[in-house]
């Protein structure tokens, strides 16, 4: 990437970087203000939610920061543009809409920096920008090309057949597709489907990412999602789609799905991970992808015992036991295979919660430092794996503590669907 730009050009646009630290966040809300405003359609693209509580203008300035940090070091960006292409793919963006971003981008860079925003500093991030544009262009290309190798290209049409009520605010929706043609394409588990529904009070479509809550099946008749229900929160805005799904769509409705994607996976069949840990750490709905990734490992898609035999340690928090996914899943799946142990945090307790039972550790928050290190955590072995899914800064707080016990970071793990999440690396 950075020998299609000249010297000056990457130190133009590395000099920005601090410019960017102090701006970012008004260039990109501008951005996206100019953007929506002169191209509605793009409204069924991007998140109403996340322009709402100004989270997607937060994440796509530290991913434009990131760019500018680390254009002379672009292999630090490797993860976070895999991970960026996968969701545009989820999202079934096209090669023609990152010229309408890129001359959004470069208007609002001019027009918040105002005199500053030179000529020698626009035609920089132009070059830049249109190096970053071609590398994300083909990233996909392959992708949409793999998927089409499978008979999947757009969005598909799957109707709800069944809807199982997970917790008190988790409800999982079992997906097969309307035309009928299976077995569906197997997925990694771990991997995420964007769902795709009309809103009617907004005029467009939204779409959410909903990670696979079940290992692949050998029939491939379904896909099972996990949804939590969002209350308000501390933004005051309840989750659009979320609440949608529970309140108003029922068994016979429909919604549409892309082809599934995803870095954050485990592939089950793979030989050389024979005998290494797995080390499953979830809060909250973050358990999701886990789920499919501790079934995989356990059962394989014909409903036998899988090739690859690995340790297995499910460690998840949650507030309470009644808001907690799978919990009779994942217990009767540690009954059945010696391999599996669990430990369950709650924050609170109810009359009939047992410990052992169905919980180890009743704190407010989870405690790596509370579990055995070798039967839970693994430290004495160097292969053990360790994937994380919850909220950001429990993510980070997790990681944070596995390196500090002496886990290399290479070795663990995040589920991070923010776009702007390079500073998380």
């Amino acid at each position: 990437m950075a020998a299609l730009l000249t010297e000056s050009q990457i130190a133009i646009v590395k000099a920005t970087a601090p410019v960017l630290k102090e701006h970012g966040v008004a260039i990109t809300t501008v951005f996206y203000e100019n953007m929506l405003r002169e191209n509605p359609e793009l409204h069924n693209i991007f998140s109403t939610t996340s322009q709402t509580t100004g989270r997607q203008p937060r994440a796509l300035a530290g991913a434009v920061l990131g760019y500018a940090t680390y254009i002379d070091d672009l292999p630090k960006l490797t993860h976070a543009v895999e991970r960026i292409a996968h969701k545009h793919v989820s999202l079934q963006v096209a090669p023609e809409q990152y010229d309408i971003v890129g001359k959004y981008l470069i208007q609002a860079i001019g027009q918040v920096l105002g005199d500053a925003a030179t000529t020698d500093i626009v035609d920089a991030w132009k070059a830049a920008y249109g190096v970053l544009a071609k590398v994300f262009i083909n990233r996909e290309g392959k992708m949409y090309k793999a998927n089409a190798a499978e008979n999947w290209v757009g969005w598909r049409k799957f109707k709800i057949v069944r809807k199982v009520p997970e917790s008190s605010v988790i409800t999982s929706f079992y997906l097969a597709p309307t035309d009928g043609e299976v077995p569906l394409p197997k997925y990694y588990p771990g991997q995420y489907v964007s769902v795709q529904v009309p809103v009617p009070e907004l005029g467009y479509l939204q779409s959410r990412q909903y990670s696979l809550s079940e290992g692949p099946k050998a029939k491939g008749e379904y896909y099972r999602i996990s949804v939590r229900r969002e209350d308000a929160g501390e933004t005051g805005i309840p989750g659009l789609i979320s609440n949608m799904l529970h309140a108003q769509y029922a068994v016979g409705d429909e919604v549409e799905l892309s082809h599934p994607q995803g870095e954050f996976f485990v592939d089950p069949s793979d030989t050389s991970k024979d005998g290494v840990p797995a080390v499953l750490i979830s809060a909250g709905i973050g358990a999701t992808p886990l789920q499919a990734i501790l079934d995989s490992l356990t059962t394989a898609p014909d409903g036998q015992p899988p090739a690859v035999r690995r340790p297995v340690s499910w460690i998840h928090a949650s507030r309470s036991r009644a808001m907690q996914p799978f919990a009779d899943a994942v217990r009767q799946i540690c009954r059945e295979n010696e391999n599996v142990t669990a430990n369950v945090f709650l924050h609170t307790l109810g009359p009939k919660d047992r410990v052992r039972e169905h919980y180890e550790f009743c704190e407010m928050r989870m405690d790596l430092a509370k579990l055995d290190k070798e039967r839970d955590l693994f430290l004495h072995d160097a292969r053990a794996e360790y994937f994380i899914c919850g909220p950001e800064a429990f993510m980070l707080d997790k990681r944070a503590a596995l390196m500090a016990m002496g886990v290399d970071q290479s070795r663990i793990f995040l589920e991070l669907f923010a776009t702007g999440d390079v500073a998380a690396e």
